[in-house]
């Protein structure tokens, strides 16, 4: 890959795969990732998985989905502009959230809850499962047998304890190192991804208003530089228009941050990365501006009445579900059940996490409502 800066990952610097393949035809390793990880089950199921909004709440609402390909978009963009391996940088974005329970955080929360005396539930653990053991496409091996780099990106958090199960993946948790500038940006392009683009969703959806969003500063400043240059616009253009300059401005503080930030501690290779503080980073003046506008969306749009209901309903099905099956696994589907024979819990969950949010609905059903025999 050309014009990469001497700090960033390549094939040459990487630790390569768990289960060695030949070299692919017509496309680099990260490349061959990315497409493994897009063709994979579990990136399909992410159309229908909740990111605040349940899916059946309305069409034009984001989805782990959309919501991953639009962090892989910001993720390339700047990996470019810092000369960073583009194709690690989009795999690691687009497997993110393949981990992730129906429900958004409400499920995760609710899993956690029930795996409580079994070790716990957490997407980024999940996520890594996933590619490592729990994709069922290849003949050479179980999952997708992703180089060590992507994978390392997927486990953006990890305790010492589960770090020590995990084995090499785990060590840098243990050892204190960073993982690369890959997996460090894809971390805060998820940020920007969320933080602008709930916005837009949370408008959409009438729960919040502009007039609400006047409270948070780098949210009013770019929309009256919108109304400055563009007098009379409004309705969707004008909401467009406003985060469209956030993402810029978020975007752009990283880049030069990131910049400043490697030139200061002088890394000139991956292995300093690993041993530098974290470097991919906002600038100081823009953290409390960031501060605010999370702030406001936890109170305002996450803690509102109406997600609250519908996130109350989703953490009793996925109790209920949970419940059930640890009463009788013979209820799991063949695949689950031949799991539950060596670890019931861990089989429960990950056949629960799969779901996507009307498949969870529909079981559900099919287990606890008078007339579903199906």
């Amino acid at each position: 890959m050309p014009d990469l800066a001497p700090y960033a990952v390549t094939e040459n610097n990487s630790r390569g795969r768990q289960v060695p393949e030949p070299y692919p035809v017509a496309r680099g390793e990260f490349q061959r990732d990315r497409d493994r990880i897009v063709h994979s089950t579990a990136f399909r199921r992410l159309e229908y998985k909740t990111q605040v909004f349940v899916n059946h709440e309305g069409d034009l609402f984001r989805t782990r989905l959309t919501h991953s390909i639009e962090v892989a978009q910001i993720t390339r963009s700047i990996a470019r502009a810092l000369h960073l391996n583009e194709d690690l940088a989009e795999a690691v974005a687009l497997s993110h959230d393949l981990g992730h329970t129906p429900f958004g955080h409400a499920g995760q929360d609710a899993l956690n809850g029930c795996m409580k005396e079994h070790g716990g539930f957490e997407h980024n653990l999940q996520s890594l499962r996933i590619v490592d053991r729990l994709e069922e496409s290849y003949a050479s091996f179980d999952g997708l047998n992703l180089m060590h780099e992507t994978r390392e990106g997927i486990l953006k958090h990890c305790s010492p304890r589960n770090a020590e199960l995990l084995g090499e993946i785990g060590k840098r948790f243990i050892e204190g190192r960073q993982p690369s500038l890959e997996a460090q940006l894809a971390n805060l392009a998820d940020e920007i991804a969320y933080n602008n683009h709930d916005i837009d969703d949370g408008l959409r959806s009438g729960l919040i208003t502009l007039d609400q969003l006047d409270q948070v500063s780098i949210f009013r400043r770019n929309r009256e530089t919108v109304e400055a240059d563009y007098p009379g616009l409004g309705g969707r253009r004008l909401i467009h228009e406003t985060v469209r300059r956030m993402i810029h401005q978020m975007a752009m503080g990283l880049i030069e941050q990131t910049r400043a930030n490697i030139a200061a501690a002088g890394v000139a290779s991956l292995d300093e990365v690993h041993r530098a503080p974290r470097l991919v980073a906002y600038p100081a003046g823009l953290l409390p501006e960031l501060r605010v506008l999370k702030t406001f969306l936890r109170e305002n749009l996450y803690h509102h009445y109406q997600v609250l209901r519908m996130t109350d309903k989703a953490r009793r099905i996925i109790r209920d579900l949970f419940q059930a099956f640890m009463g009788d696994p013979r209820l799991l589907p063949p695949q689950y059940l031949h799991m539950a024979r060596t670890d019931t819990p861990r089989a429960i969950a990950d056949y629960i996490a799969g779901m996507t949010d009307r498949y969870a609905m529909r079981e559900h059903r099919r287990l606890f409502a008078v007339g579903e025999i199906h």
